[in-house]
């Protein structure tokens, strides 16, 4: 009798562990390419890990694309350059994008705390824990009041911020709440209106040319 208790107790413990292990890694990332880096979400019940290596690989991307055709590539540039792109949506994210974001991005998606997929204004679920951390942490204090009214009065939109954050961009290279709500809203985000198959990371990827002057202005009204 004791046996079979025995026996039932650790089939048991078996197949909560599997669950356990399943329920981890649906959310699993093959390659973390920037885990030496420092962690810059640590709020309570956060995926920090997957989340801190999203925003480095977004750094990244911004950097090669935007930064500048010379060694001496600047991340704040990057910003600069990035944030005016989309918020008039003008960013060629299949182009922006590096084979190792679709590959975070892939697990991103199974975290279903972190999406509206239905959200016409935004995909980024604005009530998930992720936002939440974000929307407390924002160092600056006027672009965090904004947010939070906006979501408040629900009216929270990439639109609606990004007038406030083309002025305030300069402090996504320091503060990273503000950094990761550009990198997941504005980037990862996106990934949802392409067609992912259609994306050729075989084609050398073609940094912007500061110096050509683009055909359509960026610039106009916000809607």
């Amino acid at each position: 009798m004791k046996i079979k208790m025995n026996t039932k107790v650790s089939i048991i413990t078996f197949l909560f562990t599997l669950i356990l292990f399943n329920c981890k890694n649906d959310t699993a990332l093959s390659e973390y390419k920037y885990s030496d880096k420092p962690i810059v979400l640590n709020c309570n019940n956060l995926n920090s890990k997957l989340y801190n290596e999203a925003l480095y690989s977004f750094e990244n991307d911004i950097l090669n694309y935007y930064g500048g055709i010379s060694t001496k590539k600047s991340l704040l540039r990057a910003y600069s350059q990035f944030i005016r792109y989309a918020v008039y949506d003008r960013v060629n994210y299949s182009e922006l994008m590096s084979e190792h974001s679709l590959k975070v991005f892939e697990a991103l998606k199974n975290d279903k705390t972190l999406w509206d997929v239905n959200n016409s204004k935004s995909h980024l679920n604005y009530s998930s824990p992720l936002f939440k951390c974000i929307a407390e942490n924002i160092t600056d204090q006027d672009l965090q009041k904004t947010l939070n009214a906006l979501l408040t009065t629900n009216s929270m939109s990439p639109k609606l911020f990004g007038a406030p954050l083309l002025t305030r961009y300069k402090g996504a290279e320091t503060d990273k709440a503000l950094a990761s709500y550009i990198a997941f809203d504005l980037y990862y985000s996106k990934f949802f209106d392409i067609d992912l198959s259609k994306v050729n990371f075989d084609k050398p990827q073609t940094p912007v040319d500061f110096n050509k002057v683009p055909q359509k202005p960026i610039n106009g009204p916000l809607k």
